[in-house]
């Protein structure tokens, strides 16, 4: 199954959210799960085998209790494909990150020379005299 197929189900990814936190028990994460998505253990059960067997997911027994962690292996290749595409939002995110400083340092500016911005403008002036 390909790693988009694994994470394109809800349950897929909110089980991972979980396993992101920390190494639970498959009681624990049926527990949230069905009471989240209303969904039988056994469904859940069957979520976690392919998380499983994608890699997306480890398990290791204790006692008579399966636990669960994640494996980072296919998120890092899910990672370095998403590397072709950061680009575009690297970009974005670039100019906003200029717009946020000129829009503070025009604030600060205004506040030096005591001269209102756009944002600060007061509005209830006198109306002009013609």
């Amino acid at each position: 199954m390909h790693a988009f197929d694994v994470l394109g189900d809800p349950v897929r990814r909110r089980i991972l959210e979980l396993l992101a936190e920390s190494e639970l028990p498959s009681g624990a994460i049926a527990g949230v799960v069905q009471a989240e998505f209303g969904i039988s253990q056994p469904a859940v059960s069957q979520h976690l085998k392919v998380l499983r067997e994608s890699g997306f997911a480890t398990v290791r027994a204790m006692g008579a209790r399966r636990l669960y962690a994640v494996d980072a292996a296919p998120m890092r290749e899910i990672d370095d494909w998403l590397d072709h595409f950061r680009r575009f939002w690297d970009q974005r995110l670039d100019s906003l990150a200029t717009e946020l400083v000129r829009g503070k340092r025009e604030r600060r500016l205004a506040a030096v020379t005591d001269t209102p911005t756009d944002a600060t403008t007061d509005t209830a002036r006198e109306p002009d005299q013609r």
